[in-house]
């Protein structure tokens, strides 16, 4: 590895102690130290109170969640269920969610980073200002394996409400009623640093059950990173000199469901093909085809293709089962590692299977040690996903300085969770499947 590489990496670890004492406060000249809130011990096993997340948005419907913090994986969401109005009791989602890793390779070949199992992501959490968590509540992380013992208290964790938008808007053919709605979203999110990355971990939960998972990667452009080893990269500041290394962030999720309380959950993949329009019609024809998936898959995003996660023991006011869909977002796919290489993962599940890659778990060792090894035929009925989504990195002139943020994520939506839209008014609530106009 050469000198520079090397220097990179102790860089690292050096920038995260200096994290861990920039979040106590802990800056030169800083005066005396200034004590910081007493953490809640670990979470207990019911959600105790401090750990405890539960939002209910103007529009009516509920979130509730637990959370706690992982020594690598930093935050993680458990026990999430989602209660719209008209529900009579909370509608159980997720068993738990978070990040499963972010892998790093420079396009030079020169180095590989795995930041949450191998370069501190958990302990570089930074602490927020209130401006950056507004109208919300800042919740204080007790960091496990600090880099500095004495500040491992760190007010990590924002928890607020945000408007998107038009959630919808009708009018009727008389146009003299306009329906519309403006969308709110619980935000949950926190910053850690690894190197000169500052990744925000965003979690998104709309008012119409939609689950939105981004993770954002701003902060800087490391200065010992203007070498290119392989002439490659992209020249930043006055003429071509300095050659900014391009690199890739993949980025994976873990998510174990839970739908209506039960493990048990099954996975569907849909297809459609469109054909050419038949004798006396006047468009294509579009035919979709589900197949069961039953077994371990490593799958990959093609046009018409979608998967969902269904209920083996809930049903919506149609009777319907409930599922959640499985909403890709953009990403640019890494073909340099083999875990890297699919989409998308459902395993079964095992308790030492936690990392996509680099797994430090109690797995055997002929397991091995990423996601891509654990698709091996395994009959699946308590499901695990995991969601692979990859940005390549090519600096920019206006990538300094700061660097602005770019996201890359996905999401899940309701499918058929609810009988209707859960946000429908009052006035449309009878407008249920094929209805017709009142006379």
């Amino acid at each position: 590895m050469p000198a520079n590489r090397i220097s990179r990496a102790r860089i690292r670890a050096a920038v995260g102690l200096t994290v861990a004492a920039l979040a106590a406060g802990a800056t030169a000249g800083a005066g005396p130290a200034v004590a910081q809130p007493k953490a809640a011990p670990a979470a207990a096993a019911d959600c105790s109170t401090a750990y405890t997340i539960e939002q209910k948005l103007a529009s009516g419907t509920t979130w509730r969640m637990c959370w706690r913090y992982d020594s690598k994986a930093g935050l993680v969401l458990e026990k999430v269920s989602y209660q719209p109005k008209g529900e009579p009791k909370p509608i159980k989602v997720l068993n738990s969610a978070r990040l499963a890793q972010i892998d790093v390779p420079y396009d030079d070949g020169s180095v590989e980073y795995d930041d949450l199992t191998g370069f501190g992501f958990a302990q570089g959490l930074v602490n927020l200002a209130p401006g950056e968590c507004p109208g919300g509540t800042i919740k204080t992380i007790h960091v496990p394996e600090a880099w500095d013992p004495a500040h491992a208290d760190v007010k990590g964790l924002c928890t607020t409400t945000r408007s998107r938008g038009h959630a919808y808007r009708m009018q009727g053919d008389s146009a003299n009623k306009v329906f519309q709605a403006q969308g709110k979203d619980l935000l949950v999110y926190t910053v850690n640093q690894v190197g000169w990355y500052e990744y925000m971990t965003e979690w998104r939960f709309q008012d119409d059950g939609t689950v939105n998972m981004n993770v954002g990667a701003t902060g800087s452009l490391s200065y010992d990173d203007y070498d290119a080893g392989d002439g490659r990269g992209w020249p930043i500041g006055k003429g071509a000199k300095a050659y900014a290394t391009s690199h890739s962030h993949n980025v994976f999720w873990r998510l174990d469901f839970g739908l209506d309380g039960s493990s048990k959950t099954k996975i569907e993949q849909y297809d459609s093909a469109v054909t050419a329009p038949a004798h006396g019609r006047q468009a294509p024809t579009n035919k979709t085809t589900r197949t069961k998936v039953t077994k371990e898959l490593a799958g990959d995003y093609k046009t018409y293709r979608w998967w969902r996660a269904v209920s083996e023991t809930g049903k919506n006011k149609d009777g319907h089962a409930r599922s959640y869909e499985i909403v890709p977002g953009p990403t640019t796919k890494y073909p340099g590692r083999s875990f890297t290489r699919h989409d998308v993962y459902f395993t079964e599940y095992n308790k030492c299977e936690q990392f996509a890659s680099n797994n430090p778990g109690a797995c055997p060792a002929s397991a091995g040690k990423s996601v891509d090894k654990w698709v091996n035929g395994q009959t699946l009925t308590h499901p695990v996903v995991w969601m692979n989504v990859g940005f390549h990195h090519i600096a920019r002139d206006e990538d300094q300085q700061p660097m602005p943020i770019h996201w890359q994520g996905f999401a899940i939506a309701p499918r058929d969770v609810t009988a209707m839209n859960p946000l429908t008014p009052d006035a449309l609530a009878w407008q249920n499947g094929h209805w017709r106009p009142r006379s």
